[in-house]
């Protein structure tokens, strides 16, 4: 039973710890292909005096394209990272992130060795406080801006092959919307011509380790933000589930009366815009989903 997360649509490509770092935003990372940012423990890039990573070539895999994407070279998204980057930083033992700054799943301290195992929960068991300080910590990350990722607004080419960076700030939340529908989007073949039947993230074996990884490091961000190490997403379990049980304005939102496609008014998520495609959305839409194996609304 995967677990709790919220979006419009959501994505990004082999997942790395950060789609686009910051700190690798810039058209000298851009023009160079390398992003490599000094972990801040040491400054040394990679965080490598301490033994945490180092900055390599990109190895890709060499495995033969199924006949679901019949392009090659037309969209960013291809053998990622490369179109942006052809060095990143590659970590050591239990370390993770775009500059070696993170300890991996399940690992914690400053050096990344200690061991915790974390329990994740039935959103409706939490106790009030509980099922409230899980909604504040969303609302935080909704007007929170990410202090270590943007996102792109252009192509590669459209950046003039990175001399000319397009990239937005983002808030925690919107943050992963966007890596939901970045990697679920169609694919652009140069022009107005774009090609649909292709989902990176949902129409392939990747569908459930992707996820699992998205929801991780959304998960991650959110303890993080919070300073709550022992914060988890809470799972709806709706298999045996005749309704939405978990659409109503005490957890997620119900649906308005006057407009069943938008949320009831008295959702704390009713006024919340979404980031999709580039473009904000206007108010009131449906934008909170909860899964436990994939499903979305």
């Amino acid at each position: 039973m995967l677990l709790a997360a919220l979006y419009c649509l959501l994505w990004t490509f082999q997942t790395s710890a950060g789609h686009f770092p910051r700190a690798c935003a810039s058209s000298k990372n851009l023009m160079e292909k390398e992003c490599c940012p000094p972990w801040e423990g040491d400054g040394s890039p990679c965080g490598l005096l301490s033994g945490r990573g180092s900055c390599q070539d990109i190895i890709l895999s060499k495995a033969p394209l199924g006949p679901q994407f019949p392009f090659a070279g037309v969209d960013d998204r291809e053998s990622w990272p490369s179109v942006f980057y052809n060095r990143t930083c590659q970590c050591f033992g239990n370390f993770m992130g775009f500059n070696c700054g993170n300890c991996k799943f399940g690992f914690w301290g400053p050096t990344c060795t200690e061991r915790r195992l974390l329990v994740r929960r039935n959103i409706f068991d939490l106790s009030v406080p509980e099922k409230n300080k899980f909604l504040a910590y969303l609302t935080l990350a909704k007007h929170t801006t990410s202090a270590d990722y943007v996102i792109p607004t252009g192509t590669y080419g459209q950046m003039n092959n990175g001399s000319t960076p397009l990239f937005n700030d983002i808030n925690v939340y919107d943050l992963f919307v966007w890596m939901h529908y970045y990697v679920s989007r169609d694919a652009l073949l140069g022009g107005s011509e774009i090609w649909r039947d292709i989902d990176f993230a949902h129409e392939a074996p990747g569908f459930l380790p992707w996820h699992r990884l998205f929801l991780l490091l959304w998960e991650k961000e959110i303890q993080k933000l919070t300073g709550d190490e022992n914060f988890t997403i809470p799972y709806w379990d709706w298999r045996d589930a005749e309704n939405c049980d978990i659409c109503t304005d005490e957890y997620m939102g119900g649906r308005n009366p006057a407009n069943p496609n938008l949320l009831s008014p008295a959702s704390l998520f009713s006024s919340w815009q979404v980031r999709c495609a580039g473009h904000t959305i206007s108010e009131h839409k449906r934008t909170v989903a909860i899964t436990s194996s994939g499903s979305s609304s």
